[in-house]
């Protein structure tokens, strides 16, 4: 179920993300600002007008009777957001001269016609969210086992919710492509567009690629730069990792002791390179997509342990009794092993485990011959070994 991996390592990509604290250069002169707001449920608490590209915090004020303002200058056209403590949200608008008024309570903003449309965007971006993530949230209430039953539904079901956003939001992007409304969305644009279409990565890079190149001053936006740097650092680091992960195949195993679940220390050497093929399985009990692949991996093991075939499951957990329960509920009947360090976990710098779940695949002497099998590939790559 590879979706639902992409689905829940991917689905914190679709709502807005906090931005670098890396500050740009100006857009074209300064414009003046006018924030007036009403309805702020708490005295006292503090406003701040954040620029959305720094983070930076360029203004402040506080609540008095419900009500606050602030006036000043900001780049033109920065992308600004007024952000009242307390609330959890942020009412975002574009500095282009004309005053604009906030309504914590109901949570509108109006002002210009761009910036009044931005709210009423936003307004339907979030309706949409909330419905596709209700979606995800009312599967993941239902009990385990009748998550494993409904699986298959839920990965159909999914594919269409997510088809459903992604639609709202293209049709958003495609009626404001000559204006800067795109920007609140040009945080996830691609990635939601990606998961629309089978995890398209391409496709969703390709379609920012388009609207960009069609828009120049969406394009040399401060906004959209400093988000293109990040875009490129990520991938550089991806790159790292993926060359990390790969360069352990053709080498030696390297050693590995953690504790079983009775707390006795073993080391990986009392299984690897002993005369069997050896799969070191890195996995944790909160980990959904972990859960979603463990089903392919138990089949594994039941039919070929009988042939020479063993497992080493590494965990990641931290509570050991969570840790124990999802073995048994899993239906894993392998050898178990964890430091209960989390993230921490040894197998992370000795196998420069960065997400999971991740395995590697041990030969009978001892090398590593591959990593990362999942679904079908780790039954095709055993169904050649056995044969």
């Amino acid at each position: 179920m590879n979706i639902m991996k992409d689905l829940l390592k991917n689905k914190y990509l679709l709502s807005l993300g906090l931005l670098a604290l890396l500050s740009l250069p100006c857009l074209g002169g300064n414009a003046k600002y006018s924030v007036t707001g009403s309805g702020a449920p708490k005295d006292g608490a503090k406003v701040y007008l954040v620029d959305r590209t720094s983070r930076a915090a360029i203004d402040s004020t506080t609540v008095s009777g419900g009500n606050f303002s602030m006036k000043g200058k900001a780049p033109k056209d920065a992308f600004l957001s007024v952000v009242v403590e307390g609330t959890g949200r942020g009412f975002p608008f574009f500095c282009d001269g004309k005053g604009v008024t906030v309504n914590v309570k109901d949570g509108s903003l109006s002002g210009s016609k761009l910036n009044t449309k931005l709210s009423e965007c936003l307004r339907t971006n979030d309706e949409a969210y909330a419905q596709y993530q209700g979606f995800i949230r009312a599967f993941e209430s239902l009990p385990e086992e009748q998550q494993a039953l409904r699986a298959k539904d839920f990965e159909e079901q999914y594919r269409k919710e997510i088809k459903t956003y992604a639609d709202i939001v293209q049709i958003m992007i495609l009626e404001n492509k000559d204006n800067l409304i795109p920007l609140a969305f040009i945080e996830y644009y691609p990635s939601l567009l990606s998961a629309a279409n089978n995890w398209d990565k391409a496709k969703g890079l390709r379609k920012m690629d388009e609207l960009l190149s069609s828009n120049p001053d969406l394009a040399s936006h401060p906004y959209v730069i400093d988000f293109k740097r990040r875009m490129a650092q990520d991938d550089a680091q991806r790159a790292l990792q993926a060359k990390r992960s790969t360069s352990f195949i053709g080498q030696k195993f390297r050693e590995l002791e953690e504790a079983d679940v009775n707390g006795a220390m073993h080391k990986l050497s009392e299984y690897a390179g002993r005369g069997k093929w050896v799969l070191v399985d890195f996995w944790a009990s909160w980990c959904g997509p972990c859960k979603a692949e463990m089903p392919n991996v138990t089949a594994a093991y039941k039919k070929y342990h009988s042939k020479g075939f063993e497992i080493v499951g590494v965990s990641f957990d931290r509570d050991k009794d969570r840790w124990v329960k999802a073995i048994k509920d899993w239906d894993m009947p392998w050898i178990h092993l964890s430091d209960l360090k989390y993230w921490n976990n040894a197998a992370r710098e000795v196998y420069g485990v960065d997400a999971i779940p991740d395995n590697i695949l041990i030969d009978p002497e001892g090398n590593i011959v591959a990593r990362g099998l999942r679904g079908q590939d780790l039954e095709k790559r055993l169904a050649q070994i056995y044969k």
